[in-house]
């Protein structure tokens, strides 16, 4: 009986920068900020382009104003794809404002989330109470990722304090520290009021931080992303990617648009791009 082996595009067409990683990958993940995804949506998005998500935060603190069952098959669905899934940082701040830490905690466990947010991005979290939360969380089972910067418009980084955290995030063992970046990318962390990157913090940042892939970069806007992938490498991470964008970030992460094209690997000489006539 003849087999037919699956149609499958050449690796040099599918990834012409020939460095993408398969998932579950250390490199170049990228995070899905979800705002309200209805069920059917979600399946969509996960059969379109689960394979290029590696993280879904269910935004701000969105978590509690869906019908728990449907909260409960969202998370199901994604993990079925081999993502973390995660409540946004704020609503984790809310819990800490309403001392309402241990139900915070039940209850992302219940509901099937098998990653953290811990953040400061609008209360002013002590030191000491990050670290435990960290920690709690860790011994809870999730995977951690945190959060620096403040929400605020105009709001900076302060390098000497983001390579502190990170530095001691990551001994508390933080998979990933979020760069803040918001929804709106602009004004914010490394974007200026425009939405233009820094170029002189974030080398600064990368220039002192122990590592560059402990970091995970919040750029909402293809320019952003652009530029971030342009500078920094293919194997930057990336988060706050609004869903429809998905496919579109993967086609610039591989060299498969015009504006990260010639990214990567060497562009071969003229002669051998040149056509041959010879019959």
């Amino acid at each position: 009986m003849k087999v037919t082996k699956p149609l499958q595009w050449h690796p040099h067409l599918s990834d012409p920068t020939e460095r993408r990683e398969a998932k579950p990958r250390s490199l170049g993940k990228t995070m899905v900020i979800d705002k309200g995804l209805g069920l059917h949506a979600l399946e969509d998005l996960m059969q379109t382009a689960g394979m290029h998500i590696d993280m879904i935060k269910i935004g701000f603190g969105t978590s509690p104003l869906y019908p728990t069952p449907l909260l409960q098959k969202k998370i199901e669905l994604i993990k079925s794809q081999d993502v973390l899934v995660y409540p946004g940082g704020t609503f984790l701040e809310v819990a800490i404002r309403q001392n309402a830490l241990d139900d915070y905690f039940h209850m992302v466990s219940s509901m099937g989330f098998n990653a953290l947010e811990v953040s400061d991005g609008t209360i002013e979290v002590p030191r000491s109470l990050r670290s435990e939360l960290i920690r709690r969380g860790r011994e809870e089972g999730f995977l951690i990722i945190t959060e620096y910067g403040k929400k605020c418009w105009g709001s900076k980084i302060e390098i000497d304090e983001l390579i502190e955290t990170v530095i001691i995030d990551a001994q508390l063992g933080a998979e990933l520290i979020t760069i803040e970046g918001r929804e709106s990318g602009k004004g914010v962390g490394i974007f200026d009021a425009q939405g233009a990157c820094k170029d002189e913090q974030i080398e600064e940042v990368l220039h002192q931080v122990p590592s560059p892939n402990l970091l995970l970069w919040e750029a909402p806007h293809k320019e952003q992303q652009v530029h971030l992938l342009n500078m920094l490498g293919v194997d930057i991470h990336l988060g706050n990617i609004a869903p429809g964008d998905i496919i579109s970030l993967e086609a610039l992460r591989r060299g498969l648009r015009s504006d990260t094209l010639l990214m990567g690997k060497e562009r071969r000489s003229e002669n051998e791009l040149a056509p041959n006539w010879e019959i």
